[in-house]
């Protein structure tokens, strides 16, 4: 993410050869894999550490604390997270509209339910951290991508863009999220989800969709 870290929370290194890079993303699954089991007041770098088969001393090289490392997992999950939406919102400018709502919510939805359990630890993890400016530099990647894909719609004129996906990404967004605070079931969230596309059909032709 295109965003400085609070000091305190700055990696030590990061990976720059191949097998870093294997270490440090067997960290992460380890630091998913304790918060899940543990729940995050008893995640430790010494637990991570053990899980991921790795010495506290190699942990230490890239985090110096528990903090340092939820920020580092946060930060690469939205990273992932908003990889996706681009590629999606890039993929579909020029087509409809309800195409492209279509595709924005479904890409959103499923990069969040594809790993549920990841998705709720993640959550929960995020209030322990000063995270604001790393939501704030995901939240403009995905300003970004949506406005850009929406302007091509041939279908519509908004007269204030940025207004108009602020409103939409913020429902999506609530929507998804609120869906995992409640844990609802699978049902349940199929007919959501029919009912988030149909709302943010409804809202963007009321704004000039």
């Amino acid at each position: 993410m295109d965003v400085a870290a609070p000091r305190h929370l700055n990696p030590r290194k990061r990976p720059r050869q191949a097998r870093s890079t294997v270490t440090v993303e067997a960290v992460f699954e380890a630091t998913i894999q304790v918060l899940l089991i543990e729940g995050v007041h008893r995640l430790t770098t010494t637990r991570v550490a053990e899980r991921a088969g790795v010495s506290v001393g190699t942990m230490y090289q890239y985090f110096p604390h528990k903090q340092a490392l939820l920020y580092a997992l946060n930060e690469r999950y939205l990273d992932r997270l908003a990889d996706r939406v681009e590629d999606v919102c890039l993929r579909h400018h020029g087509v409809s509209t309800a195409i492209m709502v279509e595709a924005l919510v479904t890409a959103y939805w499923e990069a969040k339910t594809e790993r549920s359990d990841v998705t709720r630890v993640l959550y929960s993890s995020a209030v322990e951290l000063d995270n604001e400016a790393l939501i704030e530099a995901f939240a403009r990647r995905m300003d970004r991508a949506t406005t850009a894909m929406l302007a091509t719609a041939p279908d519509a004129d908004y007269a204030d863009l940025d207004l108009i996906n602020a409103t939409l990404l913020s429902v999506i967004f609530g929507t998804v999220r609120n869906v995992f605070e409640r844990n609802m079931p699978l049902t349940l969230q199929v007919e959501i989800r029919k009912q988030l596309v149909a709302m943010c059909l409804s809202y963007l032709k009321a704004a000039g969709g």
